[in-house]
């Protein structure tokens, strides 16, 4: 390879170039290694002519260590997953790690991207996604680094969960509808094999249930806006519609209250009641004034952090820990009407 086809200067370039070892140049990027103030400068001084950038694959090899987080990314379509990705990058920079985003073709679930997760050399993986089966989280295990994932019902060893309390949070709910004069209730889920969507439909069915109501109609969507306005206009198909409608997450339920205003004539909150989950910033907005409650992604980010922490420090398995957040019942408009 020719000079001019060089695209990077390496540690021998540089120890050319300032009359030293190669050994030098190494020391002079080792944290603790003894080397010359006059080595040092010059070290410096060359590696800033050639615009040299020390290679961190060496490090790796010798500590096995990278400092690299994967974080497993999907469902950006939710404002949820941005505001937690942007709070998990920060945090994980701030503790001298860099991040490695994976993305998984899923808005619920991280267990397709396992594969390429058995890619990349990291020294941990976070992820606000869940974990759905036995087998996926065994499959993490083998790589014997530390895996925070939101909301997901299986751990092990080296797996540990952060999940917020959606059984409770859906039973309050119910409470709260029936208390404003609910009769007919209506459910839209997300998909079926979401840990979150399941927990958030069956505590609202429960809630109901401890009050003396069995009868739940439901309509499953995929988490998105038009998904819930689509669900929305089969559940108000039939001629008994709810006069109480939960959606398992916020973008869902503001196509839905579209459904009900614009396509079916429909008053929110006096025809219908509409409450959502995960408080995005769009469901404070005027046009919607949404009852939600707020799923406490900074708090669950620094929950996952703190695990991290703990297992930096452990230099083993730390898993199966799993911690609860509360989700906080945030009531606006959308269900805000006097009993019949």
């Amino acid at each position: 390879m020719t000079e001019r086809a060089k695209k990077y200067a390496s540690s021998t370039d540089v120890a050319r170039l300032a009359g030293v070892s190669q050994s030098a140049v190494s020391r002079t990027y080792k944290p603790g290694a003894k080397v010359s103030e006059e080595t040092r400068s010059k070290v410096l001084k060359a590696a800033a002519e050639l615009d040299y950038r020390p290679s961190l694959i060496p490090r790796i090899m010798l500590t096995h260590r990278s400092n690299l987080v994967a974080i497993v990314i999907g469902g950006m379509y939710n404002p949820f997953y941005a505001a937690v990705l942007e709070r998990f990058t920060v945090g994980l920079q701030d503790a001298g790690n860099q991040v490695l985003l994976v993305h998984a073709d899923s808005g619920h679930s991280l267990d397709a991207a396992i594969p390429k997760l058995a890619s990349y050399r990291v020294d941990a993986i976070v992820s606000a996604l869940a974990i759905l089966s036995p087998r996926s989280a065994d499959e993490l295990a083998r790589f014997k680094i530390p895996v925070v994932s939101f909301n997901t019902p299986v751990r092990n060893e080296w797996v540990s969960s952060v999940c917020c309390d959606n059984v409770g949070a859906a039973r309050a709910l119910a409470d709260l509808m029936l208390t404003r004069g609910g009769r007919r209730f209506g459910c839209i889920s997300g998909p079926t094999a979401s840990p979150a969507s399941d927990e958030r439909l069956a505590g609202f069915r429960t809630g109901l249930a401890m009050r003396g109501i069995e009868d739940l109609v439901t309509a499953t969507a995929d988490f998105r806006y038009e998904g819930g306005r689509e669900a929305a206009l089969r559940l108000f198909a039939a001629p008994r519609h709810p006069d109480a409608l939960f959606c398992a997450n916020d973008l869902m339920a503001l196509g839905a209250i579209d459904a009900l205003r614009r396509d079916l004539g429909l008053r929110v909150p006096e025809d219908v009641m509409v409450a959502g989950f995960d408080d995005i910033p769009s469901a404070a907005w005027g046009a919607y004034e949404l009852t939600t409650f707020l799923q406490d992604g900074r708090r669950m980010v620094d929950e996952a952090l703190a695990i991290l922490k703990t297992a930096a420090t452990a230099h083993g398995p730390v898993g199966d820990v799993a911690v609860d957040v509360p989700a906080r019942l945030i009531e606006r408009r959308t269900t805000q009407r006097e009993p019949a």
